[in-house]
């Protein structure tokens, strides 16, 4: 199984990309979490300690990968390469582990404007799109906020985009936005989340606004999780009722792709 995780900053989408790695994770999954946000901080959010943060390489930074891989000069602007570059080595020698979840950071890409196809970007979309997975193997994607990667295509191959929404238009409309443009790249699955909820009211203001089929489920308001934050500590253990809400989320996950 290949998600991608989006929504508008802010609306927690790190947080829940973290919480459902964990889950999978614990279920005996074979779990590899790629963090495509240039604000990387899915290893915070599972709770990774430190000094391993500090060790994590993006994939974008090593030249001389990207150089080797794709048959390019590292910095290399407007010249010839290769268009499918060998990624199947990648996760297993350059992603680091904690609580049962590999991380792999793919960093920022300097494109040098708007849909240059650079070295950098072939490699990263490539090791997102032809991963080959097992039965029990999981790629969570947690893709940057907004809909730009989109234009790009990063997670072009997956089984399914999880837009994480939070009860209010600004929210949505990063939604809508999302459902076309993941529609345009071909993919067949555009779900929902809904975070941060305090009630019936806000559960009914997003149902309102998204395709029935397309609702996996509701994460209520925790100031638990502001508080893991603090003590760096992954969302995942700080409540009972939050990994209740996460596993009712991926069990209906599970049965729509």
């Amino acid at each position: 199984m290949k998600i991608a995780i989006t929504g508008k900053g802010g609306v927690g989408k790190t947080t829940f990309a973290a919480m459902i790695s964990r889950l999978f994770a614990e279920e005996g999954y074979s779990v590899l979490g790629v963090d495509a946000d240039p604000d990387a901080n899915l290893a915070l959010a599972l709770g990774f300690p430190k000094e391993l943060i500090d060790e994590i390489v993006p994939i974008s930074e090593m030249k001389s990968l990207v150089a080797e891989r794709t048959a390019s000069t590292p910095g290399s602007f407007g010249t010839m390469f290769k268009m499918n570059p060998k990624v199947s080595d990648i996760p297993e020698r350059y992603c680091k582990e904690y609580n049962g979840v590999k991380v792999l950071t793919m960093g920022t890409v300097d494109t040098g404007g708007s849909g240059c196809v650079c070295p950098e970007h072939v490699l990263l979309k490539t090791l997102t799109s032809h991963l080959i997975l097992g039965n029990k193997d999981v790629i969570v994607m947690d893709m940057e906020a907004g809909i730009e990667h989109l234009g790009r295509g990063t997670a072009k191959n997956v089984d399914a985009f999880i837009v994480v929404v939070e009860p209010g238009e600004r929210s949505l409309q990063t939604y809508r936005k999302v459902k076309k443009l993941a529609e345009d790249i071909g993919v067949k699955k555009i779900l929902v989340v809904g975070n941060k909820i305090r009630d019936r009211k806000d559960e009914s203001f997003i149902l309102n606004h998204i395709e029935e089929d397309e609702c996996l489920g509701f994460i209520h308001y925790n100031p638990n999780i502001v508080d893991s934050d603090r003590s760096n500590l992954s969302p995942y253990d700080v409540n009972h009722q939050i990994k209740e809400e996460v596993k009712n989320i991926s069990n209906k996950l599970k049965g729509v792709i």
